[in-house]
């Protein structure tokens, strides 16, 4: 599955220029699934081969890149009104993810699909920020009591929150990975270390932090589906990052310091074997000493690869096997046992409970 076609064509634009009509077929279902169709018309721009690319298949592309530079004009007017409705505090804001990278005009929020709005907080000021905002008309997406307390006990986020009048999602966060995780960053680092945004209130998060809060999300979030579209933002963000001096002498370092060396070890693994990322060896001399043992790392690459890049029929029963697994290993990693089984066997049941209405879940 490494050589996936659209792991070729973000590998090298130029290919897709030899595609037959069967393989833009195969491509553009692996695109749309994981939200790569605008990213691949800046790629295909880029690589100056937009133009000769068939033109139903360019319109496809543009007409997705539109679509994407819509919500983006979205999010930008949603974080201007977060930050005016906290303006009347002195907490500190981290823009982070995708509204981080377009306010900071990063290469990564060129094409890139997302709808919400990430926000780091810190946790003592969790109650403040949230009576703000439900002062000034944003609510809460989720009521059910259990999720409530998932998210405000287990979690490192506040419930999700949308306007009354609008429909972006905004997460409050207090950390990048949650307290019954098995790793847990310091956030204080975090917010030590952020840029302030020019002329505002709103911060985003250092270099080499942007880089592992994208590691991190990639295989400890549970969002499989957007698996990919994080190690695109990998390979981006450290090809971006590359050019300030020092950022790679500090990335390792700073990682053990969060206590995210292995993520990172994963990450830059992937972002190099599936996309062609470049590193240099002493990032990989550095990373090879908290690398897994080598069953483990076997195991790993099958599952990542596997898991990846869905829409092609021939993979798809090895698809969900590999991204059941990648559940698995999530969960075992974000709870301590006691605590993971209680909530599964809570999922369980309330599968079973009846909808109201309609006849009982399944």
């Amino acid at each position: 599955m490494s050589d996936a076609l659209l792991l070729r064509a973000l590998r090298k634009p130029e290919s897709m220029r030899r595609f037959a009509p069967a393989d833009w077929d195969v491509m553009l279902r692996q695109a749309r699934n994981t939200g790569h169709l605008a990213r691949l018309c800046v790629v295909a721009r880029g690589a100056g081969i937009l133009d000769t690319l068939p033109t139903r298949l360019r319109e496809r592309l543009e007409s997705e890149y539109a679509a994407v530079a819509q919500q983006h004009r979205l999010i930008r007017w949603e974080v201007t009104r977060v930050r005016r409705a906290l303006a009347r505090t002195t907490v500190p804001l981290i823009l982070l993810k995708g509204a981080a990278y377009l306010l900071t005009d990063l290469p990564a929020a060129r094409g890139r699909q997302f709808s919400d709005v990430d926000l780091l907080v810190p946790r003592d000021r969790l109650p403040e920020v949230e009576d703000v905002l439900l002062d000034e008309g944003w609510q809460f997406t989720t009521l059910n009591d259990y999720d409530q307390r998932f998210y405000r006990d287990w979690s490192h986020e506040l419930p999700p929150m949308a306007h009354k009048d609008r429909q972006i999602i905004l997460d409050v966060h207090h950390n990048i990975l949650p307290p019954t995780s098995r790793l847990r960053p310091d956030p204080r680092l975090l917010f030590e270390a952020a840029r302030r945004l020019p002329d505002s209130s709103l911060s985003v998060l250092a270099p080499t932090d942007m880089v592992l809060h994208t590691v991190c999300h990639l295989l400890q979030s549970g969002e499989l589906d957007h698996c990919l579209r994080d190690l695109s933002d990998l390979d981006v963000l450290t090809r971006h990052f590359a050019t300030e001096v020092g950022f790679w002498r500090a990335l390792v370092p700073r990682a053990a310091a969060l206590g995210v060396a292995r993520p990172l070890y994963y990450g830059m693994r992937f972002a190099n074997r599936l996309l062609d990322t470049p590193i240099p060896e002493e990032v990989i001399r550095d990373l090879e000493r908290v690398a897994p043992p080598r069953a483990v790392r076997v195991a790993m690459d099958f599952l990542v690869t596997e898991a990846l890049v869905p829409g092609h029929p021939v993979f798809s029963r090895r698809m969900r096997l590999a991204r059941g697994l990648l559940s698995i290993r999530y969960h075992w990693l974000r709870m301590p046992p006691p605590l993971l089984i209680r909530h599964l066997l809570h999922k369980a049941f309330a599968r079973r409970e009846p909808v109201a209405g309609g006849p009982a879940a399944v």
